[in-house]
């Protein structure tokens, strides 16, 4: 089997031909990068690869282009690997590739945080990959990667609440300042953080998460946190 890790950094392993044939090429990677993540999986249109891909082309270059990244990532996976449907739809075969960031994702979802946070650990999805005139690839990667922090953030605040239901607090802790960290935005789960440190001694640390928040906030956006975690700051400074 195609192993394809996107998690920190691209890599291919278990391929016939030379990694780097696809790798290098941006256009290439990122045409097996929406093939195996997009959803639903399956088939998709080449209409909407070389709309994301080729804009800046006509409709003839573009899908001469499509056609000409395919025919890369044939040659360098396997045969069995790409599978079409007519001269309209190409897909990943199923089984045919494993991927770290589909793995998480399952892992997630069966909520097996700590496997999720292992995998994850190893960074966000293709953290810096960029193909400039491909605003639509762009914008459909920007979401993955959101997504995909969003759902490590909420496997920490899992294990968070999974370690202070068994009194385990120092564990708690740590996990509750990861889901914090991967969602720098959200201040529902500042607050639960927020809220856990203080119910378990750590005052300090509970008004210390705020502050690298508020000020994160300021520098970035230039705005403020919200009355309803300003409030929740005054009641936990204000406590015996």
């Amino acid at each position: 089997m195609v192993e394809l890790t996107l998690l920190g950094s691209a890599e291919l392993r278990g391929i016939e031909g030379d990694a780097d044939v696809i790798l290098t090429q941006s256009k290439v990677l990122a045409t097996l990068v929406f093939l195996v993540l997009a959803t639903p999986r399956g088939f998709h249109r080449r209409d909407r690869l070389v709309g994301l891909l080729w804009p800046e082309l006509d409709q003839e270059h573009a899908r001469t282009a499509l056609r000409k990244a395919v025919h890369v990532l044939r040659r360098t996976l396997g045969e069995g690997v790409l599978t079409t449907r007519g001269d309209e739809d190409v897909a990943i075969t199923p089984g045919a590739i494993s991927c770290d960031a589909m793995e998480f994702g399952e892992a997630v979802e069966a909520r097996r945080y700590a496997g999720a946070l292992d995998l994850y650990r190893r960074g966000d999805l293709l953290p810096g990959f960029f193909i400039p005139q491909a605003g639509g690839f762009e914008d459909w990667l920007d979401r993955e990667r959101t997504a995909l922090r969003d759902a490590a953030s909420a496997a920490a605040w899992g294990l968070a609440a999974l370690h202070a239901g068994d009194a385990q607090l120092t564990a708690a802790g740590r996990y509750a300042r990861m889901a914090v960290e991967l969602a720098p935005a959200d201040e529902r789960i500042l607050r639960r953080v927020m809220q856990l440190l203080n119910a378990g001694g750590d005052r300090a640390g509970a008004l210390h998460v705020y502050a690298d928040f508020a000020y994160r906030l300021e520098r970035e956006h230039g705005a403020m946190p919200s009355g309803e975690t300003q409030r929740l700051v005054e009641v936990i400074r204000k406590a015996d």
